[in-house]
Formats: C-alpha cells, structure tokens, sequence
C-alpha cells in the first residue's frame, strides 16, 4: 500500500522549504508525494520559480503525512477557511502532521499544535505561542505525531528524521548517502548565535515590514480559534 504525502502548494511559497523534503520524501518505500493546491494552476514561488501542482485540496486522498511549508506566502493562509480545513481534516488521520519552516504557524492557525512543541524559522519562533504552542528552538522538534522543521534548510533534516521515524534509521541513512547530505557551510552564520548582533539586527531590519503582517496576522488567527 502507497505511503501517501501531501505537501502544500501556495503562491510566494519558499520553494527549498518545498523542495528540501520532498528530495527526501520521494525515496521513501512505496511513497506517493502529492503537490497540493487549491486549483491546478501553476503556483510561482517567492523567487519566480513556478511549480506544478498534482492535485487539488477536494481531490486529495487521505494522507499518511500532511506538510505545510513557509515561506512570504503563508500569511494569509493563516486566516483562511478553506486551507486551514483542509488541514484539520487531514490531520484528524494523518500519521504525521508535519512542517518546514513558518508552516507551523498554519498548522497553529488550523488548531493543530495546542500544547505542542514546535520549531519554525528563529525570526518568527515567538508567534507560536500565540496558538498555545511551546516556542523550541530546534533544528527539528518531535512532539507525538507531529514533527515541525526549523528555518528553510532544516527542511532536509525534518525528512530525515520523519524517515528514520516511519521506516527506520537504515532507510534514513541510506537516502541521506544518496543524496550525499554532508553539509559543511562556510561561515557559521546560519542561526542567530552564530551570526552575531549585527547581521541579526541587519535580517531584521530588512524583514519588519513583513514580520508586523505576520504578527498581525497570527494574532487575528489566534483570537478566532480562542
């Protein structure tokens, strides 16, 4: 029987934190990976990339695993009815309830991560909170059935993982060698401790206005589910 995954499809999506997983999830055994999204249109992801979706929220079978990615993109799924359905009635038979990134906020916004640990990217960590989450920062975070992945690139380190929970550390180790995952960066400036105050402040800086949007969103999400 097909393993089935269903990763999430929205404009201005970032598209590693789609593309990261689903390198890995394509390897699993008998895997059936589903690019979902509202319509079939293509979706251009923050950055232009545009990618084709395999099938629609009203088609989609009942999934083994449910992950949203994040990206700019996912504010205003935060506080919309139909996505955040979807999700709820995914996740009511989901093996795993998952997400990459600023995903966990819409899997907050859809009721999903109450009492929870979870991770997200380190700039918007704090706005889990607002959904009853326990804010953990983490490159991957497990809680129960539901497995959240840091910012973008730990994307590939939440796959992994999931792997190693669904089909066992062998299986996990022998994709992580296929795709020869041996990251060595060249600066240790991938996380706020590493970059140092002044390139933190800088990202900031750059991001308020996207940031305030966020907060406001979450905040509006925060109250409807209360």
């Amino acid at each position: 029987m097909a393993f089935n995954i269903g990763l999430l499809l929205f404009p201005e999506i970032t598209q590693l934190d789609l593309t990261g997983p689903y390198e890995v999830f394509t390897k699993f055994p008998d895997a059936k990976v589903h690019l979902i999204a509202k319509t079939m249109d293509p979706v251009k992801a923050n950055g232009g990339m545009r990618i084709l979706p395999g099938i629609t929220m009203a088609d989609c079978p009942a999934l083994d695993l449910i992950c949203v990615p994040g990206g700019a993109g996912m504010n205003p799924l935060l506080n919309d009815a139909e996505t955040l359905a979807f999700l709820r009635r995914q996740a009511a038979s989901a093996r795993y309830i998952t997400s990459v990134c600023t995903g966990a906020l819409v899997l907050g916004a859809a009721g999903l991560l109450k009492g929870k640990r979870a991770a997200t990217h380190w700039m918007s960590l704090e706005m889990l909170a607002h959904f009853g989450a326990i804010p953990t920062a983490e490159r991957v975070v497990k809680d129960g059935n539901v497995i959240t992945g840091g910012g973008v690139t730990a994307g590939i380190d939440f796959a992994l993982t999931v792997a190693a929970e669904a089909f066992g550390e062998d299986v996990a180790k022998s994709i992580q060698l296929g795709i020869e995952y041996d990251p060595q960066p060249p600066f240790k400036a991938g996380s706020p401790q590493g970059a140092g105050e002044a390139l933190v402040t800088k990202a900031r800086t750059a991001s308020a206005r996207r940031q305030a949007e966020r907060e406001a969103a979450v905040r509006e999400a925060a109250a409807r589910l209360n």
